[in-house]
């Protein structure tokens, strides 16, 4: 997942929730932004506690390091000022590793590999992009489903695309019609309709991105995580993370399991 800023007013709303929540979390030694509600990554189960695949790597890590960790609910579009500002420590969202990002964030080593893909109501007949045309797409602000329908547009003739700061806004507006599909990261769409048969997720956008945990450009605690990440790795922990959250097992050479290089500028 990937996003710029096109809403001022929805980031500053965040920015001044984001910093009444630091001050609540400085007793933590690691503050993690992290945009609650996307699931499977990060969000509030019934009892209200933040728990997903991404919550229990960070505390996983944290225990490795010694360190006690506070997130910090955070707007995506707003994770990425606040972790160049210091705001918070490191930022998850499921985010998408870029050539344009890491000319001025730091990133650890990948753990996941992701696509985008549509998804419709199972009423709409609408069986994949070609069938999109003059359809309004909903999307991510920002997101690399934006990048991806804004570059393909024509293509696949689509009409209006239509921007949300989140799944959940765009899930009710799919099931309410005012949207024909949603273009956005595989793995959390194929989680959240898993036990919604009104909805469908009925094609697979090759982007071959990769998620990792992001930091300030150069921040020495980007390399300590990464240390982490390798040894969870050799233990097998991120692929147990992985059949837990998703009931399937991680291949061999994902980023799931296989041991990679810290991302660089090229």
């Amino acid at each position: 997942m990937t996003r710029t800023t096109t809403r001022t007013l929805s980031v500053l709303t965040g920015f001044l929730a984001l910093l009444g929540s630091v001050g609540a979390a400085n007793a933590a030694d690691l503050t993690v932004g992290a945009n609650i509600g996307n699931v499977p990554w990060e969000f509030e189960d019934a009892s209200g506690k933040v728990t997903g695949f991404e919550v229990d790597l960070v505390n996983e890590i944290a225990k490795r390091l010694g360190k006690t960790v506070e997130f910090v609910n955070t707007p995506f579009n707003g994770l990425f000022p606040a972790v160049q500002s210091g705001r918070i420590n490191m930022a998850i969202s499921s985010i998408t590793i870029t050539e344009k990002r890491l000319a001025s964030v730091t990133f650890a080593q990948p753990y996941y590999d992701s696509d985008q893909s549509l998804t419709v109501t199972a009423a709409s007949g609408i069986t994949g992009l070609k069938d999109m045309g003059d359809k309004v797409v909903g999307v991510d602000t920002g997101s690399t489903g934006d990048m991806w329908a804004e570059a393909h547009k024509g293509e696949y003739k689509l009409g209006e695309i239509r921007r949300f700061e989140g799944l959940q806004p765009a899930m009710l507006d799919l099931v309410a019609g005012r949207v024909d599909g949603y273009i956005s990261d595989i793995p959390a769409l194929l989680y959240y309709v898993k036990d919604k048969p009104e909805l469908k997720v009925v094609e697979r956008i090759p982007t071959g991105e990769k998620y990792s945990i992001m930091f300030n450009k150069g921040d020495p605690l980007a390399t300590e995580v990464n240390e982490v990440i390798t040894k969870l790795k050799g233990e097998g922990f991120i692929a147990k993370l992985h059949e837990s959250w998703f009931g399937a097992k991680a291949e061999d050479t994902t980023s799931t399991v296989a041991v990679l290089d810290m991302p660089k500028a090229k």
